[in-house]
């Protein structure tokens, strides 16, 4: 009996190393503990097992629906009768859906949506709600690192590009009077004029570290033995670096945006106005001064930890991906 098949459409594949890519990875790794699992940029691929060989895929999960739309509607064009789920990003939810022809089509012809946190429910109609899911992502328990004394370690994980607002981190960085802060920044530059600015950033304040891209596994060893991990996006579907953050032990400050609150809980205490580095900066010198504060946010994110756990995420995917199958 021929196993079946899902192909996984991500425009973002392991040389993008970004939250997306990051999300095809994993879902396709729970997939394959009961599926065959294609993983590629676009539907058909060339440079992967093609159609030409076999009856197609069963499903197709494309992520971000802009980026995706030409597979999705490929696909739906070539097996009408089978079965699409779109996974939407934050680009998706807070920008393009609302504008682009592209995405609108993919949100229109999937059959099933999956968003990653459920206050993005708020950007839909509600006949889009009906065929939409939450699936909360995952990540794997890090043990606590001993944290340097000397020094209150803030961590910024992210690509440098605008809907990132890297800016705001690094302008926070020249506000902070307290000498133990040091600001550590881990991403590539993805606009050069970005790039430039971290680079001066650097040079005229000792304060902030731009390290560039750093490999996943690196990444999350750093993260660890940080005091604290800044978020600072205009826009985000459900940060992988918060749930990374937050299963290392690590409190989280994030801008006050719908995404974040998704993740985080309308109650936590760690958020700053979008874009207001001198919110941002106060806030990181509250955590570094007042012990009490910094434990509140330890204990808001410890408590969100277990809607976080790999085997959730799983045992939701699989549940969603069976029923469409069946239906």
């Amino acid at each position: 009996m021929k196993a079946t098949h899902i192909w996984i459409v991500s425009p973002a594949l392991a040389d993008a190393n970004n939250g997306n890519w990051q999300s095809a990875k994993r879902w396709a790794h729970f997939l394959r503990t009961r599926y065959r699992v294609t993983l590629a940029k676009q539907w058909p691929d060339c440079a992967s097992v093609t159609d030409q060989a076999e009856a197609g895929p069963d499903l197709l999960i494309a992520l971000h629906a802009r980026r995706s739309s030409a597979a999705l509607a490929a696909f739906a064009s070539a097996y009408p009768e089978r079965p699409t789920l779109l996974l939407l990003t934050g680009t998706d939810l807070y920008r393009d859906i609302h504008s682009d022809g592209a995405a609108q089509a993919s949100l229109a012809s999937a059959r099933s949506l999956v968003l990653l946190q459920p206050a993005g429910l708020a950007e839909l109609t509600p006949a889009m709600r009906t065929k939409a899911s939450v699936i909360y992502q995952s990540a794997t328990t890090l043990k606590n690192a001993r944290l340097p004394r000397q020094f209150f370690d803030v961590a910024m994980i992210g690509h440098l590009r605008i809907e990132k607002d890297p800016l705001t981190f690094m302008r926070a960085s020249a506000l902070i009077k307290l000498d133990r802060v040091r600001m550590i920044h881990i991403g590539a530059a993805l606009e050069f004029e970005l790039g430039e600015l971290a680079r001066a950033t650097e040079a005229a304040n000792p304060r902030y570290r731009w390290l560039g891209p750093v490999p996943h596994a690196a990444t999350r060893q750093r993260l660890k033995r940080c005091h604290l991990m800044a978020i600072t996006s205009h826009m985000e579907g459900g940060a992988n670096v918060i749930i990374e953050a937050i299963t290392s032990g690590v409190a989280v400050v994030a801008s006050d945006i719908s995404g974040n609150r998704g993740m985080l809980g309308d109650d936590y205490a760690g958020y700053f106005a979008a874009g207001d580095c001198a919110a941002l900066a106060a806030l990181i010198e509250r955590c570094a001064l007042d012990t009490s504060f910094h434990l509140l946010l330890q204990k808001q994110c410890a408590l969100r930890a277990a809607l976080f756990a790999p085997e959730a995420e799983q045992t939701a995917l699989l549940q969603l991906v069976d029923n469409l199958l069946q239906s």
